[in-house]
């Protein structure tokens, strides 16, 4: 019944890009990240030279997006974008889960096919994924599409001793199968149940703030699986690798196994999609901080005690929250995408997920996507007028043939710092203020062939590093998504910049009269009232010019 077959290297099996030669970037010597296992930052090295590996669970797809879920998908898309700016070629596997106890309820509380529902959110997944320029997996394995890597992992486990068939009064299996956590001394060192050492001091935020073996008590983010409350367990700790259906699961939601007929608890799916993947170990396994227990944590054990490595290092990305409480569907506060994308900008929204570090708690507020908007307008205007003074824009093979070890030095700090976006986004906006500066001294300079020159070079820079944040506006989808996700290429306005640019200029032309006429007051006043508005005036020879602050 199970797979003679040993999982395949997915590069050199099916990936085009395994023909590409790497080119690992000299700044790749200086990335640290962190490591929820270990609680420190350390260097990164990778398994494989050149090579990085990377799982990280995808949704349960039990129904609509929200943001809380795009977050995590936005914190690892740029993870994997800055390890394809230091050159590494990229697995990247993202799972789907596709049967599941929710699912199956809600369809059939829907009247619907429990498969047709998963797939249907699925595919509304994926939208938002795309919508918000997150590079699609290099592989997302379905659970469903993985029934046999799960027996023969659950075979390998009840062989090597970590578990324990239930059965019925007759001796026959009853489909329920448990992993035997007494069996295995490590359980537990990944959420840290055996802690010996001081933490620091963003573990301990994630011990308050996450579920951990560390706080005891109901867990309201992970309600307690029915399987996993069964008196057949032989310790409270044990947990279900399989299981037994319900009375109410229907029959194509049960398979046959040397076991019982069942199907697959929670956390045997991603040990068993992840090594059919990624193979004997791999360098980085991601997830939301919520995840950390239980599943991480009986993932590793579970697949440690099946004979295979787990992996090398768990990152995980921290919540959405309003008000201070996590953003969920169980607690009723979550915002599902497409009413968030009704009254904002992709971009916009991309940029409110992304614009703290991935361990960073995200407060969601209106406040945060009026500070998302104002930085794209800033960005937009400085890309859109650097491209009418150059009379285009750099290619964008040309923007993302830029190697990280081109990249302006601050930037390329903060993003081996653990993946410090913040200061990465500072580092753009230093860029953005010289470029802004450069321009306006265009008019005023003999030598403006070396100020375009100059101009030139911290576009393609600020482009280069918008890039790798998955923000550069004139990529896709931004480019498709037209004025509302991306900024012009400089040979054409936006129908904004237009009408800001007509408003702006008549205030000048006044401006202009003014001083002329000797009104320095009134001069000073438009000035400064334009300055209240966000608008940074610079007087030169050939006149004034504008830009956003």
């Amino acid at each position: 019944m199970g797979n003679s077959q040993e999982p395949q290297d997915f590069n050199t099996s099916v990936m085009p890009s395994s023909l590409t030669p790497v080119h690992v970037a000299k700044a790749a010597d200086g990335l640290n990240l962190y490591d929820t296992a270990s609680h420190q930052v350390s260097h990164f090295v990778p398994l494989k030279p050149g090579e990085v590996g990377i799982y990280v669970c995808g949704a349960t797809v039990q129904s609509s997006p929200h943001i809380g879920h795009i977050r995590a998908a936005v914190a690892f898309d740029i993870v994997r974008r800055w390890f394809l700016k230091l050159g590494y070629k990229v697995t990247f596997v993202r799972n789907v889960t596709d049967i599941d106890d929710k699912i199956l309820d809600k369809a059939a509380a829907a009247g619907q096919r429990w498969w047709a529902r998963a797939y249907y959110y699925e595919r509304e997944f994926t939208e938002a994924y795309n919508t918000l320029g997150v590079l699609p997996p290099t592989v997302e394995p379905r659970a469903t599409g993985h029934m046999s890597d799960m027996i023969d992992l659950i075979q390998r486990i009840l062989d090597n001793g970590h578990g324990y068939v239930v059965t019925d009064a007759d001796g026959k299996p009853t489909g329920n199968v448990y992993f035997d956590v007494a069996s295995w001394p490590h359980y537990g060192e990944l959420t840290h149940q055996k802690q010996t050492a001081e933490v620091d001091e963003a573990a301990a935020v994630a011990d308050r703030m996450g579920p951990s073996v560390d706080a005891t008590g109901d867990d309201k983010y992970n309600p307690v699986d029915p399987a996993d409350a069964s008196p057949d367990k032989h310790d409270p700790r044990d947990f279900a690798l399989w299981k037994a259906p319900k009375d109410t699961d229907p029959e194509d939601a049960r398979w046959s196994t040397p076991f019982g007929v069942g199907r697959p608890g929670w956390h045997i799916e991603c040990s068993a999609m992840s090594h059919r993947y990624l193979g004997d170990g791999f360098d980085i396994h991601g997830g939301g901080l919520d995840l950390r227990f239980p599943h991480h944590e009986n993932e590793m054990a579970q697949t440690r005690a099946a004979g295979y490595p787990s992996a090398a290092r768990w990152m995980h990305s921290a919540w959405v929250t309003a008000k201070g409480e996590k953003m969920s569907k169980s607690l009723g506060t979550g915002l599902s995408v497409p009413s968030v994308l009704a009254e904002n900008s992709a971009w916009v929204v991309r940029y409110a997920l992304g614009s703290v570090q991935y361990r960073s708690m995200l407060e969601w507020s209106d406040q945060a996507l009026v500070e998302a908007q104002a930085a794209y307008d800033r960005v937009s205007n400085f890309i859109e007028r650097a491209g009418v003074a150059l009379g285009g824009q750099p290619s964008r093979e040309e923007v993302t043939g830029i190697s990280a070890d081109a990249l302006p030095a601050d930037f390329v700090a903060a993003m081996n710092d653990d993946v410090n976006v913040s200061g990465a986004t500072a580092a753009i906006f230093t860029a953005i203020r010289s470029g802004n500066t450069l321009l306006s001294q265009l008019a005023d300079r003999a030598d403006s062939e070396a100020v375009q020159a100059e101009v030139r070079e911290t576009l393609l820079a600020v482009r280069a590093m918008l890039d790798t944040l998955g923000l550069d506006p004139l990529a896709e989808p931004w480019v498709s998504a037209g004025a509302a996700g991306g900024a012009s290429d400089g040979t054409t306005e936006t129908p904004e910049h237009a009408a800001l640019e007509a408003l702006i200029t008549e205030q000048l032309n006044a401006r202009a009269e003014a001083r002329k006429a000797r009104d320095f007051a009134k001069a000073d006043q438009i000035r400064d009232t334009l300055a209240e508005a966000g608008i940074t005036i610079e007087d030169g020879l050939q006149g004034s010019t504008w830009s956003l602050k």
